[in-house]
């Protein structure tokens, strides 16, 4: 599997200096585009800034990150993961990307999702009941956006298109993926606008998710539209062994996870859980030679074309985020394809 793509993922989660001190927003940012260009330049294939609306991430517009990104960086594909489409404007969302897509040469992928807060929506003036026809009708006109050519389009959620002609164009389109957290439904839309489906894959046996891979390519068949290879997307950590990656790891994943689980009305999270989860889950924490065998056999098990490492998980120190950077480019990308060639 030569062709496999192998890309990094994050937040933009606000880290901790060397000396434990937490950095400002501003400081994170410029973080974040320091291990994107050690990414391009150690041959990862794809980095992902996702987008959010909260104090413990620094990204809320990953394409203007992305840009900065672009104008440093010579090969490596430029995403978001995911933009949160149902509070955006289908129209602005394009020319944005577009426009990465020039400064980059090409380069520039949109990842369309739900996203995994909402605080987007009262941000912008959206309100959540609203949230499935949101998002169906704004994906609905984005796919027409791709076309490049004048839109004409009518719907509930924002003024209706005719003839609009949508600047600037691309060179050679722009390519877009559906962001999917495990609801069929949106599985069978993806396979309906023929787009690539990346699976968010945060917990549990990935093997669980081959019934919507399977629904996917099926659905695709039916809808007869173009069944992409479909990529993966999982948190994970790398440091030069497995005790220090657990350790490392552990302290930032459970102020993460029990803010999350804070909001959603879940208890704290346990050692034993965290531990059970790398060891038959979805977290891929380790030492190079650890990650790339539980990565090869997600890959393997799966069949998808491309696997993302989700590498930042709550206040993590800058250096060790380099360095998991670092290994992740150097050694584990190797190693996967050396597994999965043998």
């Amino acid at each position: 599997m030569s062709d496999l793509v192998f890309g990094l993922d994050t937040f933009g989660d606000v880290p901790q200096d060397d000396s434990g001190a937490t950095v400002s927003h501003a400081a994170s940012i410029r973080q974040v585009l320091d291990e994107a260009v050690l990414a391009d330049q150690i041959g990862v294939d794809a980095i992902a800034l996702g987008e959010h609306h909260r104090p413990e991430y620094s990204v809320s517009t990953p394409e203007t990150v992305l840009a900065g990104i672009a104008t440093r960086t010579e090969r490596i594909r430029l995403g978001s993961g995911v933009t949160v489409l149902s509070s955006d404007d289908p129209v602005r969302v394009f020319q944005r990307f577009a426009t990465v897509d020039a400064l980059s040469n090409g380069r520039a992928e949109v990842i369309l999702g739900r996203g995994s807060f909402t605080e987007s929506f009262p941000l912008f003036g959206y309100d959540l009941s609203d949230y499935d026809v949101l998002f169906e009708e704004k994906i609905e006109l984005f796919a027409k956006l791709l076309d490049e050519k004048p839109v004409t389009w009518s719907g509930t959620t924002r003024a209706a298109l005719k003839d609009a002609d949508v600047f600037p164009k691309t060179e050679s389109g722009l390519t877009t993926w559906v962001g999917v957290g495990g609801s069929p439904q949106s599985v069978v839309r993806t396979a309906r606008y023929g787009l690539p489906l990346m699976l968010a894959i945060i917990g549990g046996s990935p093997t669980r998710f081959e019934p919507y891979i399977d629904l996917y390519r099926r659905a695709a068949e039916q809808f007869g539209t173009t069944a992409h290879p479909v990529g993966m997307h999982s948190p994970g950590f790398i440091a030069d062994t497995d005790e220090e990656a657990r350790e490392g790891f552990w302290p930032g994943y459970k102020v993460m996870r029990d803010r999350i689980g804070k909001l959603r009305g879940w208890p704290p999270v346990r050692r034993e859980e965290f531990d059970a989860e790398i060891e038959h889950g979805s977290l891929y924490v380790g030492s190079p030679e650890t990650v790339a065998r539980k990565i090869a056999r997600a890959v393997g098990d799966l069949g998808v074309g491309r696997f993302d490492l989700i590498y930042t998980v709550g206040p993590q120190p800058v250096g060790a985020r380099m360095r998991a950077v670092e290994l992740y480019g150097t050694k584990v990308i190797p190693m996967v394809r050396d597994i999965l060639a043998g």
